[in-house]
């Protein structure tokens, strides 16, 4: 142990750590490839991902997804900008509140995140099990 109470690191952590780091990169890599054979940046498939998963019956806002994908709210109203000039979203004006601007996918935003999707979820499992795998070896 260290003085600290810590426990002291081993090769085997940092094998674990590289081995899951190395594995989030390729899923991340191979996300974005899939954007792109789908005519997407990979930040407008995130921003798409970001639309349908909100929960709760009301469309995300502007500041929903800029908290979702960790941007500032200036750079997610211009991702919104260039998706709603793709036709992937459009914007709509709150019923309760004029201040407050939410956004939904279109038709084609739909079908296009409809078709990513499937295959995303298949390899977020693979990188689950990959996780499983390295929390399971490393000690507590």
């Amino acid at each position: 142990m260290a003085r600290d109470g810590a426990r002291q690191l081993t090769p085997e952590d940092f094998e674990h750590l590289l081995a899951f780091r190395t594995s989030l990169r390729r899923f991340q890599r191979w996300s974005e490839d899939q954007a792109k054979a789908a005519g997407l940046t990979h930040v407008q498939h995130q921003l798409l991902v970001a639309v349908k998963g909100h929960p709760g019956a009301l469309p995300p806002t502007v500041r929903d997804l800029a908290d979702y994908l960790l941007l500032r709210h200036h750079s997610t109203v211009e991702l919104v900008d260039r998706a709603a000039a793709g036709g992937l979203v459009r914007r709509i004006d709150d019923a309760s509140d004029a201040r407050l601007v939410r956004v939904r996918l279109t038709a084609k935003g739909e079908r296009i995140l409809n078709q990513l999707t499937p295959a995303h979820l298949v390899e977020l499992h693979s990188l689950a099990a990959v996780l499983d795998e390295l929390v399971a070896g490393a000690p507590a």
